[in-house]
């Protein structure tokens, strides 16, 4: 196995990224791809979108976003969006790029990182919770609150 690692979004990976497959049942917690676009094209000062690559595949995808005044507290420093291929899950590639948000989050002042997420048993709450998030509130349309203390 080849050394995972985090490297910008980029041209070269964007295709990658996008193309990045699900485990069966997963597809119910992914926000629709036009989320994603708005989200990047909204304010790409406070977009942070990164790939997670072992050797030269990309195996994951990261969106966090950073506004220090967004309405909601829990959006402040939040992560936005994870895709870790089907076949690459279960062997960090999500960690490394949580843990990379947590790094550019630091940098950035933030003393908290949060991310909102539907609950549901093939959703991503466990994956969160071992990465270190704990649900703290809810968000006005009920999925999930969980964060981090950095």
């Amino acid at each position: 196995m080849s050394e995972l690692h985090v490297e910008e979004l980029s041209a070269g990976t964007i295709v990658a990224a996008n193309s990045l497959s699900l485990k069966p049942g997963q597809e119910e917690f992914i926000a629709p791809t036009t989320y994603a676009v708005e989200m990047g094209v909204a304010d790409p000062q406070k977009t942070w979108q990164r790939v997670v690559l072992e050797g030269e595949q990309v195996v994951a995808f990261i969106r966090a976003y950073f506004d220090p005044d967004a309405s909601s507290d829990y959006l402040r420093a939040a992560l936005w969006r994870i895709n870790v291929d089907a076949e690459a899950q279960g062997r960090g590639a999500g960690r490394i790029a949580v843990l990379a948000v947590i790094e550019e989050a630091r940098v950035r002042g933030f003393e908290r990182l949060t991310v909102v997420y539907e609950a549901g048993e093939l959703g991503p709450e466990a994956f969160f919770r071992r990465v270190g998030f704990a649900p703290v509130g809810e968000s006005e349309y009920g999925e999930v609150v969980a964060e981090i203390i950095l």
